[in-house]
């Protein structure tokens, strides 16, 4: 007894210091980074200036030519993609009383490999909005924490929900089943019309968007006007360009594979294997599916036509995974069903545009490593109602985008918080030669083991339930402190000083330029932000 209370006082002693540590770090990047945080982000509207044949946008619907067609409707919003976001984006502003026309490009079920768990944060976001039914009847499957492998060993990390009601959890589902029940739901409101059809570019009059224009699937042209168009086009959109600055990086691949005719180890839970060269990830789809995802880093991937992807996965991957998963992961190599995704990632750099408004992963990307991209979209979707729930007119485009400009700061603390996790955990959890990296990795497997507030904090940031960013920051060094702890403990040696201290060089070369591409001001001080104090302007009340 004597041994374990040593123990756990040494290791409170190496996050003794971490408090003072993070304060000053903060205060130091704060300085550092708060006078280019200023600088406002501007695009030039000639950028997504469009014109037409024979002559302008009004002028080719006044024609009532072959080329193009207005839409009759009155309509107060666009909303360009029906995935997730532009889905439940439609039904929350059709609940609101809005007359929404939804143009997606495909309306059949969609079939990916991603965007197929959602957090607790994100489920509760789901109720929040009232669209809790539609993981309903679509055999998902409740999930209540993760387990996590490491050369052999393993923990389980359970999700903090004790101080919610028992239907609150993760939800694991197929991502197509999930979006029809969403379309459907928006679809049944006599206010939201949804329609089949491919947006090519927006309508731009006096750097003020009125619409958009998009082809049916009968190949005819329309174009829609509203006060607001909501671009939600997902992660390869063609039409964000005009509205942010896109930074898109595609650290890696995600090779989707679906196992059948075995349990997890853990049932109902997400197991994350800490691969070499990097992550694998097990989760159910379905009572009797599960979904493997292989992390591939870098930009080439093994062939799958030629075989070499079979061989790899058997090869490499294979020896990695949990004995009890084994001979359903080799039989789902030899069906050969191999699907493969890029993990594209993207800072929120938008232009704040009168008439326009981007969403979802048009708008914000993430390494998908930690399910977080629909809670992000959720989240954001509830700013988005309050904010213009008091708004009756949204004619007034000057003022509502000044307004609006209140939502890019507001939304803030969430994203940045899941975004920064995703992204820094995934570089934490790659394999890597480098000693200070092993040691890094090493030390984050076993402060989780540790249980208590030391796995409770972090799977709180990583679920969605306490998304803060000093909480992230506290525990991501906290961690490095606990592996520099164990290196100088009993003796600190010269080599085993150096390991350390690169340890914390490291860590701040994975953390800062994520925090830094989101945004130091509005990320941990929004309330200094101007925007975060818009008010509705007073003419558009209701």
């Amino acid at each position: 007894m004597g041994k374990i209370s040593c123990k756990i006082t040494m290791e409170y002693q190496y996050l003794v210091g971490v408090g003072g540590i993070l304060v000053s770090t903060l205060v130091f990047l704060f300085a550092v980074y708060s006078f280019s945080e200023k600088r406002k982000i501007t695009g030039s509207s000639s950028s997504i200036y469009v014109k037409f044949k024979g002559g302008s946008a009004a002028e080719a619907s006044q024609d009532g030519g072959a080329y193009t067609q207005e839409a009759e409707e009155s309509r107060d919003v666009i909303i360009v993609g029906a995935g997730v976001a532009g889905a439940a984006l439609a039904y929350t502003l059709g609940k609101d009383g809005r007359q929404v026309h939804v143009i997606e490009r495909d309306l059949n079920e969609p079939d990916r490999i991603v965007g197929e768990l959602l957090q607790p944060g994100g489920y509760l976001k789901l109720l929040e909005l009232g669209l809790q039914d539609c993981v309903d009847q679509i055999d998902a499957q409740k999930v209540f924490g993760y387990a996590l492998y490491k050369d052999g060993k393993n923990t389980r990390l359970s999700y903090p929900l004790e101080n919610f009601d028992s239907d609150v959890s993760g939800r694991s589902f197929h991502n197509g089943r999930f979006i029809q029940r969403m379309r459907e739901k928006a679809s049944s409101l006599p206010n939201v019309k949804l329609e089949q059809g491919t947006v090519t570019s927006l309508l731009e009059e006096n750097g003020t968007i009125k619409g958009v224009h998009y082809k049916t699937k009968s190949g005819q042209e329309f174009i829609a006007k509203a006060p607001l168009t909501i671009v939600c086009d997902g992660c390869f959109s063609n039409l964000r360009r005009s509205l942010c600055n896109p930074q898109v990086e595609v650290p890696s691949h995600f090779v989707g594979l679906v196992l059948e005719n075995c349990n997890l180890p853990y049932a109902n839970h997400g197991h994350v294997i800490l691969g070499d060269p990097s992550p694998i990830l097990f989760y159910p789809i379905s009572s009797t599916e599960i979904r493997c995802l292989v992390d591939v880093p870098g930009q080439k991937l093994p062939s799958v036509g030629n075989g070499d992807m079979a061989h790899y996965l058997k090869t490499v991957v294979a020896p990695q995974v949990p004995g009890e998963l084994y001979n359903s992961f080799i039989a789902a190599v030899d069906k050969g069903n191999i699907r493969t995704m890029p993990n594209r990632s993207m800072p929120a750099w938008p232009y704040p545009t009168p008439g326009a408004l981007l969403m979802g992963d048009a708008f914000n990307m993430r390494h998908p490593l930690t399910g977080g991209g629909m809670t992000v979209a959720l989240s954001d979707i509830v700013v988005l109602r309050d904010l213009l729930k008091p708004l009756h007119d949204l004619h007034d485009a000057a003022s509502l985008c000044n307004y609006l400009e209140s939502f890019y700061t507001l939304r803030k603390p969430v994203a940045s918080t899941i975004n920064t996790l995703a992204g820094a955990l995934y570089k934490v959890f790659c394999a890597s030669p480098d000693p200070a990296r092993k040691e890094m990795r090493q030390a984050c497997f076993d402060y989780l083991s540790l249980g208590g507030v030391f796995s409770n904090g972090p799977i709180a940031l990583l679920s969605g339930l306490n998304p803060r960013p000093l909480s992230l920051v506290a525990h991501f060094f906290a961690v490095a402190i606990y592996g520099v702890g164990r290196l100088l403990i009993p003796f600190p040696s010269p080599n085993r000083i150096w390991i350390g201290a690169r340890l914390i060089s490291g860590a701040s070369g994975i953390i800062f330029p994520i925090i830094k591409a989101e945004g130091v001001r509005q990320m941990f001080f929004p309330a200094t932000v101007p925007a975060y104090y818009r008010t509705p302007p007073i003419h558009s009340h209701h």
